[in-house]
């Protein structure tokens, strides 16, 4: 027996997931929220992830360089951004006081950090140290 309503709910999220893929592809970076945390996480390649907001202006100087990075290392890296507004209990979880706030993490758990609009080299060092060590 089918449910209409069941199938329109399907049927819209399907639609969601196959746009969030589509911006990946374009932008080279994941958009995290509570349901998809704990999947990107499972990688086996270092995660970094950008926790900032929408009201954030060091974290709009720094998305730019985060994804050109992201399309530079891609391969090697996994990108993921975390808006702290819309996440708050993730952002509590690990600690973030102040954004933009870089996180590397690896099987899961945060290895290393820097915060503030540390700007290319900075990020680009802090992902190659991660990198030059896998």
């Amino acid at each position: 027996m089918s449910d209409p309503e069941l199938e329109k709910i399907l049927k819209r999220k399907m639609r969601d997931l196959q746009r969030r893929e589509e911006d990946v592809k374009m932008s080279g970076s994941i958009e995290l929220t509570g349901a998809n945390f704990n999947m990107i996480m499972s990688d086996s390649k270092p995660v970094l992830i950008d926790f900032w907001a929408e009201w954030c202006g060091p974290c709009r100087v720094m998305h730019p360089v985060f994804e050109k990075l992201a399309s530079e290392f891609g391969d090697k890296v996994v990108f993921a951004r975390l808006n702290v507004d819309d996440n708050g209990d993730l952002a509590a979880k690990y600690r973030v006081m102040s954004i933009p706030t870089f996180m590397v993490f690896s099987s899961g758990k945060p290895i290393d950090m820097v915060v503030g609009a540390v700007g290319e080299d900075g990020l680009k060092n802090l992902i190659q140290k991660h990198i030059d060590s896998n």
